[in-house]
């Protein structure tokens, strides 16, 4: 097992403490998009379960945060948290790597940001690997042998053109079929598309309807609108070095709050409801950065 590396802060408030710190770890074939059914969420309206990031402004994760910091509106009406932990299951990642033409400086880059990011991997995790140009390939199917997709990505070599919405979504279908609930993608690329069959409206209904957070190391534009939406993270590729930012991404992913509730408007409508989240933060700290998953669909009859 492998510590996530760092920096632990103390913020002192009240002669409490809040910590930003990270926790510790414990041949392809291309498949037809129209041969693959959409990954779907309904949550039910019994309990609704938000994970929430919290980050300072250098984007570390802010730990020791309570339930009485935390505010929930579900269609603008204030909701009673019910529950409240620290979601640290096991995780499901599909890593999305693009091989396309445009990332040919950067595909050692992109190799070192993977294999920062599986580092951080513990016993239970499970992983796959979709990788892209033209078209998406499954190269490698769900396993929870990390060293697999590290094999796999010293063989990789960029061109083609870029099928990134293609590939987001034949990675859903994969990390679907895992039955751990924590599940997230993290895409590694320009964040251009110019090849895709699937339009960028259709892959964003099918993320609505998923429990998939994004993560992205990129260009903002598509990727920025994607991982907002699921209160993932977009990392922008200038200025720092990939395997720093995927370091950063596999401690935020183990740093998140759970926050549940029931909501007050109990009908079974089938729709998406909005959530948003605010945090009031103790006195002493600045202001904090808050990302959530942005709604859920309501159960039905």
């Amino acid at each position: 097992m492998v510590a996530v590396l760092a920096l632990c802060v103390p913020l002192a408030f009240l002669g409490q403490q809040v910590e930003i710190e990270p926790r510790l770890k414990s041949k392809p074939q291309t498949q037809k998009q129209e041969d693959t059914p959409r990954p779907t969420l309904r949550v039910d309206t019994n309990l609704v379960l938000i994970p929430v990031a919290v980050n300072d402004d250098l984007a570390r994760p802010v730990a020791g945060l309570e339930k009485q910091n935390f505010k929930v509106f579900d269609d603008k009406v204030e909701q009673t948290i019910t529950s409240f932990s620290r979601d640290n299951e096991p995780i499901a990642m599909g890593l999305v790597f693009d091989t396309s033409g445009s990332m040919t400086g950067l595909l050692g880059e992109s190799r070192l940001a993977a294999n920062e990011f599986l580092r951080t991997a513990e016993m239970e995790d499970e992983f796959c690997l979709v990788e892209f140009d033209s078209a998406p390939r499954l190269t490698v199917p769900l396993t929870r042998d990390a060293g697999r997709i590290q094999h796999e990505l010293l063989f990789s070599k960029a061109g083609g053109s870029t099928a990134m919405l293609d590939a987001i979504y034949l990675a859903l279908h994969e990390i679907k079929k895992s039955k751990l609930e924590r599940k997230a993608l993290v895409i590694i690329s320009d964040g251009g598309d110019n090849n895709s069959r699937y339009t960028y409206s259709e892959v964003r209904d099918v993320l609505r309807e998923s429990d998939v957070l994004i993560y992205a190391i990129g260009i903002p534009g598509l990727l920025s609108e994607f991982t907002e939406q699921t209160g993932g993270r977009l990392y922008a590729i200038t200025g720092q070095h990939f395997a720093d930012i995927a370091a950063k991404i596999g401690t935020d992913l183990r740093n998140r709050y759970l926050l549940g509730y029931n909501p007050t408007n109990s009908k079974r409508d089938g729709l998406f409801h909005k959530v948003e989240i605010k945090v009031n933060p103790p006195k002493g700290l600045p202001p904090l950065k808050v990302h959530w998953r942005q709604g859920y669909y309501a159960a039905t009859e």
